[in-house]
């Protein structure tokens, strides 16, 4: 084989197997060198250029760079996402439906499926969050709302599941209102029955709609102690949920006052919450039995921070476009410093923002611009490709023991299961959630078909509803936004719990696959191969027509 060693400008190089002259580079050492070599003072780079177009022929060159050069930039290093990869297959003895996939969410805060709904005003206000933790996982309410709707929003949430409502948030009826003020009041609170007490709090009777419906119109002025069934049946503090189920059915009542040896009201149980926690045992609960939930926050929000931390919000979400911004930093730990609840910051995407933040945060969300209705990547140049910011965070924080939440960029629940692999604790999805029933964005029909409305944060109407502050811009002077974002439709699909349902099933598969039964032992022993293009059209349905859609594949994801 002859070896050509030498300078692009034509320097000297020397033929044949010779040792090579004075200033020129030899394979060995570029080799050793790993491809870059100090020559004369001079940075440079070795480049292999086969010039005689023979297998066995190969030049080496150098290439100069002064040191600072702008075309050292060009020396990139590669950034993978979830096309790019796949897991290897490996001997297993799991099944999927023996998988556990619970995990935290965040150092105090765990969940019984790794996954949470994005904060976004088309995917999660209440009954999002209602739904998703009584699957298990976590919903994020938005901040695109003031801070008083956050905190009823939130206590919407927490109350959904009590097995007993707590006195202070137990509806009531005097015995002297009228009965069209306790219809009133009870569609405005949205209760369909309430506990009549006195002024000392001791019950008194029941009074449901089913006993105000033979007065409405005729009898509105009447006094509810006309209305009420006074053969009130209560029970102790220390009763037990079949206890009082039974109870329920043996006497046909739906609602269970609960009182103290004086008879005083100390709570309330329903037969719909019985029922609820019956159904939902996978529910992600906090220490009071209570269902879990997540709220976003602004870094500079700290009314609201507080605001939410009192009304019992679980974890905050410091909800900012680019975390890695010192000001972000400098205010999130601020708001740790004043609040109980758990604090994620997000949303960074390398290991030097993890590194800012990792002594403070309780968990950091991963997530420069994958979203599906996200242009921050087009808009503003910047970013990084999914797996890697996955993978670069999760190296600083996993040592130190903060969970890391994937935020965007997740199509199918391969790609969920591919960002646990790469270091994520849990997902946060967004468009595969905003289709559903329970999210807020309104329903539009197109071409006969059923789509919701979702729009990204950085969209132009999500900014001027109050999101403009999470890409760090103002709308001052009457300015235009620059949106990082657009407004979208996608289709309507049903329940958040069955897609939930095919999300999870598709994770558990994937670590049946692998051999691992939980996600701490996934994350370990999961590796990745590389796909070409070729293996990516491979991987998708080919060569036929899709008659019948699946529950969890489109090929327009």
């Amino acid at each position: 084989m002859i070896v050509y060693v030498g300078f692009e400008d034509g320097s000297p190089a020397v033929a044949g197997s010779g040792s090579p002259s004075r200033g020129c580079i030899p394979k060995s050492a570029a080799a050793a060198g790993n491809g870059r070599q100090r020559v004369r003072g001079v940075r440079t780079r070795v480049s292999t250029r086969n010039v005689f177009a023979s297998a066995g022929t190969t030049v080496y060159m150098v290439k100069e760079v002064p040191e600072g050069a702008f075309s050292e930039k060009l020396q990139v290093p590669e950034a993978l996402t979830f096309d790019d990869v796949l897991l290897r297959p490996k001997e297993s003895r799991v099944e999927p439906d023996d998988a556990d996939v619970s995990t935290q969410v965040s150092k105090n805060v765990d969940l019984n499926i790794p996954v949470l709904s994005a904060a976004m005003d088309t995917v999660t206000e209440s009954d999002t969050a209602i739904g998703m933790a009584r699957e298990g996982g976590l919903g994020v309410l938005h901040r695109n709302m003031d801070i008083e709707e956050t905190v009823a929003e939130i206590e919407r949430v927490k109350r959904a599941d009590e097995l007993v409502i707590d006195r202070e948030n137990v509806v009531t009826a005097n015995p002297n209102q009228t009965i069209a003020a306790v219809d009133e009041m009870m569609g405005r609170e949205g209760v369909s029955g309430a506990p009549v007490v006195d002024d000392d709090d001791t019950v008194l009777g029941i009074i449901s709609g089913t006993d105000i419906r033979p007065f409405l119109e005729v009898g509105e002025s009447d006094q509810v102690s006309e209305a009420m069934t006074d053969e009130v049946i209560t029970a102790g503090t220390d009763i037990e949920a079949r206890e009082a189920l039974e109870l329920m059915y043996e006497y046909k009542i739906e609602r269970l006052p609960i009182v103290d040896d004086d008879d005083t009201l100390v709570g309330l149980l329903t037969m719909q919450g019985l029922l609820q926690r019956r159904e939902n045992q996978n529910a992600a609960h906090d220490e009071n039995g209570r269902l879990r939930c997540g709220v976003a926050v602004g870094p500079f929000e700290m009314d609201r921070a507080t605001a939410a931390d009192e009304a019992g919000a679980d974890v905050l979400f410091i909800d900012c476009a680019h975390a890695h911004n010192l000001n972000v930093i400098d205010a999130a730990r601020d708001i740790k410093e004043e609040v109980d609840a758990d604090v994620v910051v997000g949303n960074v995407g390398t290991r030097e923002a993890a590194k800012e933040v990792v002594d403070f945060a309780d968990g950091i969300k991963v997530g420069i611009g994958p979203g599906s209705i996200c242009t921050t990547r087009v808009v503003t140049g910047a970013g990084m490709p999914q797996i890697t910011a996955v993978a670069e965070v999760a190296d600083v924080a996993a040592p130190e023991d903060v969970p890391v939440i994937a935020d965007g960029g997740i199509r199918y629940s391969g790609d969920a299961i591919k960002a646990i692999a790469a270091g994520a604790d849990a997902v946060m999805l967004g468009s595969y959630f905003a289709g559903t029933e329970e999210a807020p964005g309104r329903v539009i029909t197109m071409n006969g078909k059923k789509y919701k409305q979702y729009r990204g944060m950085g969209s132009v109407g999500a900014m001027k509803s109050g999101g403009g502050d999470r890409y760090l811009k103002d709308d001052e002077d009457g300015e235009e936004f620059v949106p990082e974002g657009v407004e979208a439709a996608t289709p309507y699909k049903g329940t958040l719990a069955s897609e939930l349902h095919q999300l999870v099933g598709g994770m558990r598969s994937g670590m049946g696959y692998v051999g691992a039964e939980t996600i701490p032992g996934f994350k370990e022993r999961a590796e990745f191969v590389r796909v070409s293009a070729a293996g990516q059209t491979e991987g998708h349905p080919h060569d036929v027509m899709i008659t019948d859609e699946a529950p969890n594949y489109s090929p327009d994801s």
